[in-house]
């Protein structure tokens, strides 16, 4: 499925957007947003054009880096490889709070009909492949500079300091290297700028535009990474009885791993999800491999059924092999994954009214838990943290069934960048505007 966008003059993409300004917005959120939009469509199509991998994003961070200095901050970059930090300090006395945006893209080879779809190659994990902004970091990058826009010309009446975080690599750092939320932190930007509270949002394909999803407490599961490899004995294969065949074994492997979660998890306390995301095994059509590898992902919200799983499919990789003959090795998991991203009750009730007036009540939802992932996480276990969905699939579609983050024909609805600005705006102006910013 391909979608097709003119590039319109962005009055009209306006103009096609319902009016967002319910309640009691903020003349200035509104100001802004009608000021900068063009600019934010603009930053969004650029970057999703030239898309950067994990700790690649040289050009992203350049481009947010110069857009920085031009607004007279002094952005620090470098930070875990690729990220871009900078201070705005109000000209009033207030809190301290920090607003994140994600920059890396992901391995998808484009299939949405844009003018400015991505034709960018890389190289992962040793294959040459597409490159595209299939989960949004685009939208957040852009979003983000366009509320350090707003806030700097708010500079001289604004109470409190703004810590603004371009983070590299949410979508995991590659093979051997560090990055992400962990090392950003690792490498001391809360330590040298300690907030209050920390602000973040993600567009998401299963909302429609003009809608916001947040809940209280525990949001997005825990992510965690696994390698298992099993070892066969190469042979002819025509003569598979003349060695030890780990395709075979594989798929046991895979088959019987899917009784981890149907009958060894207690889903009625809540979700596990166990998925294997690649298998890459042999060269030729008649010649059975020395060995497989298969790689995926476990999803969890409890610590107890985490280790669980991690013990579970140990064995069913070792002892399924086993009864083929063959051996797996089975590091589960096989890096350091993102624990549960839970939003503060406390700051998620006081800032639901800032939400809620962005885009009206009725269209501010409870998503429910959600089984992706991300590594907000890290922030939010430092201190209060408040992470949001932003709806970005056109009204017109099925949220149900529209193409989901991280597939090749993810589409992003425009409107939901005017939603995202006006969203983190007015959560950050709230925040810093109330008395001591309780």
């Amino acid at each position: 499925m391909s979608r097709t966008i003119s590039l319109l003059p962005f009055a009209l993409v306006l103009a096609a957007t319902p009016a967002l300004t319910h309640g009691a917005q903020r003349a200035e959120v509104a100001a802004a947003a009608q000021r900068l939009q063009g600019k934010v469509v603009e930053w969004r199509r650029d970057i999703h054009q030239h898309p950067e991998l994990g700790n690649r994003e040289v050009r992203t961070a350049a481009l947010v880096a110069d857009h920085l200095r031009a607004l007279g901050l002094e952005p620090r970059t470098g930070i875990a490889t690729t990220g871009v930090t900078a201070v705005l300090k109000g000209g009033r006395p207030g809190p301290r709070i920090a607003l994140r945006a994600d920059m890396d893209a992901l391995p998808v080879t484009e299939r949405v009909d844009v003018p400015f779809a991505s034709k960018a190659t890389a190289t992962f994990r040793g294959e040459t492949v597409g490159v595209m902004h299939a989960c949004g970091h685009d939208a957040h990058t852009a979003i983000l500079m366009g509320v350090v826009e707003a806030l700097v010309a708010m500079r001289d009446k604004l109470p409190g300091e703004v810590l603004f975080v371009f983070q590299p690599a949410e979508e995991g750092p590659p093979d051997g290297e560090e990055g992400g939320a962990e090392e950003m932190l690792a490498q001391g930007i809360f330590r040298d700028f300690r907030p209050d509270a920390v602000f973040g949002l993600h567009v998401v394909s299963n909302l429609g535009a003009g809608k916001i999803g947040v809940r209280k407490g525990p949001l997005m599961a825990a992510s965690d990474r696994f390698n298992i490899v099993v070892n066969g004995r190469q042979t002819h294969g025509s003569m598979p009885w003349g060695g030890i065949d780990p395709i075979v074994a594989a798929a046991d492997v895979i088959g019987t791993a899917q009784t981890i979660v149907s009958r060894r998890q207690n889903i009625s306390k809540l979700p596990v999800v166990v998925t294997f995301g690649a298998i890459k095994g042999g060269v030729r059509y008649n010649i059975i491999p020395d060995s497989v590898e298969l790689v995926g992902t476990i999803r969890t919200f409890d610590a107890g059924m985490r280790e669980q799983v991690f013990a579970d499919l140990r064995n069913v990789a070792q002892s399924v092999a086993h009864a083929h003959g063959a051996a797996a090795v089975a590091q589960v998991p096989d890096q350091k994954g993102n624990p549960v991203t839970v939003n503060d009750p406390a700051l998620t009730e006081r800032m639901l009214p800032s939400l809620e007036k962005v885009v009206g009540a009725g269209n501010v939802v409870d998503p429910g838990l959600t089984m992706g992932a991300e590594d907000f996480s890290f922030y939010a276990r430092e201190v209060p943290g408040l992470f949001f969905f932003v709806g970005a699939t056109p009204r017109d579609k099925d949220p149900v069934t529209a193409a989901s983050n991280h597939s090749p024909e993810f589409y992003l609805d425009e409107s939901a960048l005017d939603v995202g600005l006006r969203a983190l705006l007015q959560v950050a102006l709230d925040y810093l505007h109330s008395p001591a910013g309780r």
